[in-house]
């Protein structure tokens, strides 16, 4: 059983325009409430916070919603193209308004913009297990945030190369600039991505190796039930999943300002040591999701844990800029992949193939719950105790994140056996 690279790159066209699209959001609203607006770190933690708060109740919703449709695009497509054309006609007006400070205007259309956000994120993460077969979708997942990192490097470079130095520099270009991405993004997902073709595909593959077998037609999207024991290794997951997305999103969302605030660093040179992050888990993606398939899933996101907690922990060390941060950084990437790659089919895992969007929507529930109160509470440090606390905070829910991880014992990669004795030495899938 090998893995269609080319498949999965072309389905991660839509995680690229989305990560794309966070990246420019999490560096920039921030810094346009802060210095456009004049609001105070707590304020624009909670505003910060909304993205989640819209994600926490609408993704469970729309990826529910997407495994019931059924159409001649498939079930995720429409979400994706309704989705990124309503989000990218409200993100273009964003800069618009912050240039004329017209607090109302901006409120109103990043709202919007949230919420044609959250139309397509769960059906668009679900195209990767509904395309690929359950043993290969740490490898698939391995891809997929390969194309994210893809677009959150294409973002931190825009950042980097059109936003000026100064407090209140002209962001319209950057937004222009992403804009384009998740429209050519699009494009790509419609003109290439097959969606029902590679779905009838992947489960003629399961049913051919014994994965799965063909799915009664009684048993409907939404129906399935988890037996006790693993029904608690995915609460103790998803606990997981929202602890080190506590440690992870109070950094990346505080990022900027902090670097600004201890570091002096102005303009958009802070997106270097984030570009590195990034760069740290490009290369670590494909290595992650080959080694987990062979060592575990579990084994491979507790040390990514470890590793991301003694990187925030070193982090907190700095007192002012130095290459050495784009080490620490660096080893931060390498974390998030190890956990990223493997968290998101460890949930799946434990799901039947037509409610794949359903507990997609489960674990972004958790997620984002964790993001939108993370921002709140750690912009309260920052404001209230100082800028200081901000990787000690991330380096606290990072411990917390292993001991839960320590209680799953379900939903790790099941390695099938090779169909001869040939096909064992067949290392290239």
């Amino acid at each position: 059983m090998k893995l269609d690279n080319k498949k999965t790159v072309l389905v991660g066209f839509a995680f690229l325009a989305i990560s794309a699209f966070w990246q420019v959001y999490d560096s920039i609203i921030p810094l346009i409430l802060k210095y456009f607006f004049n609001i105070g770190d707590t304020l624009s933690g909670a505003i910060m916070a909304l993205d989640n708060i819209f994600a926490l109740i609408l993704l469970p919703v729309f990826g529910a919603w997407s495994d019931r449709i059924s159409s001649k695009r498939g079930k995720r497509t429409p979400f994706i193209l309704v989705g990124t054309v309503l989000s990218v006609v409200f993100m273009l007006i964003l800069p618009a308004a912050a240039n004329g400070r017209n607090i109302t205007l901006f409120i109103t259309v990043l709202l919007a913009t949230l919420v044609s956000m959250s139309i397509f994120r769960s059906p668009a993460v679900s195209l990767m297990p509904d395309v690929t077969p359950k043993p290969l979708r740490s490898k698939g997942n391995a891809i997929i945030n390969l194309m994210g990192a893809v677009g959150i490097i294409m973002a931190l470079g825009l950042i980097m190369v059109l936003v000026g130095e100064g407090d209140t520099p002209d962001y319209e270009p950057v937004f222009i600039a992403v804009a384009v991405i998740m429209v050519i993004s699009l494009l790509i997902i419609l003109f290439k991505v097959d969606e029902n073709r590679m779905v009838r595909e992947r489960i003629e593959t399961e049913i051919q190796w014994g994965v799965e077998k063909e799915e009664d037609e009684e048993t409907k999207a939404g129906e399935s039930k988890l037996p006790a024991p693993v029904k608690r290794s995915l609460v103790f997951l998803l606990f997981s999943v929202a602890f080190w997305y506590m440690a992870y999103n109070a950094v990346t969302t505080a990022f900027s300002r902090y670097a600004s605030e201890m570091w002096g660093m102005e303009g958009g040179s802070f997106a270097g040591a984030l570009m590195v992050a990034s760069v740290g888990a490009l290369v670590s993606f494909i290595p992650v999701g080959i080694v987990s398939s062979r060592l575990g899933r579990k084994k491979v996101i507790l040390f990514g844990v470890i590793l991301l907690g003694a990187s925030f922990f070193t982090g907190f060390l700095f007192t002012k800029p130095s290459f050495a941060i784009n080490i620490v950084f660096f080893l931060v990437g390498v974390a998030w992949a190890s956990i990223n790659v493997n968290s998101y089919p460890m949930v799946v895992e434990m799901c039947k193939g037509s409610d794949i969007g359903k507990f997609t929507g489960t674990y972004y529930t958790f997620s984002m719950a964790a993001q939108v109160f993370t921002p709140v509470l750690s912009g309260w440090f920052l404001e209230h105790v100082g800028y200081r606390t901000l990787f000690p905070y991330a380096a606290v829910f990072c411990a917390l994140a292993f001991v839960t991880m320590i209680m799953v014992k379900h939903g790790d990669s099941k390695p099938m056996p090779a169909k001869s004795k040939l096909e064992a030495f067949d290392v290239d899938d």
